[in-house]
């Protein structure tokens, strides 16, 4: 992947179906590097910010927290989070998956 692409926060925003306001949004958190900006101000974005912005989308499609997503960044981040770190955060996510379903599956059986 070419790290020197710069895209717009529009083309970002389409290229990675994340909504611009969100984009923005994960800036202004720190889980989402800011970009440099070209000489008229507007934001240049590059593959880095794309895969960043691609992974942060895709935890949340699973279920991740915000909260959960920058920790499983951190290293990303030049934070120090171990393996076991990760480890642990996605296994209690798996366990809190786990219950709902045996929530759902309870909830089915009441309502049959």
């Amino acid at each position: 992947m070419d790290a020197d692409l710069r895209l717009s926060i529009g083309a970002l925003s389409e290229q990675t179906a994340v909504n611009i306001e969100t984009i923005r949004f994960y800036e202004r958190l720190g889980i989402l590097p800011a970009p440099p900006r070209s000489a008229g101000g507007h934001r240049l974005y590059n593959n880095v910010h794309k895969r960043r912005l691609i992974f942060i989308r895709r935890a949340r499609d699973l279920g991740f927290s915000l909260k959960e997503v920058r920790l499983l960044i951190g290293p990303g981040r030049g934070q120090h989070v171990t393996c076991a770190n990760v480890k642990t955060i996605t296994e209690q996510h798996i366990a809190d998956i786990q219950l709902r379903i045996n929530d759902l599956k309870r909830m089915k059986r009441a309502l049959s």
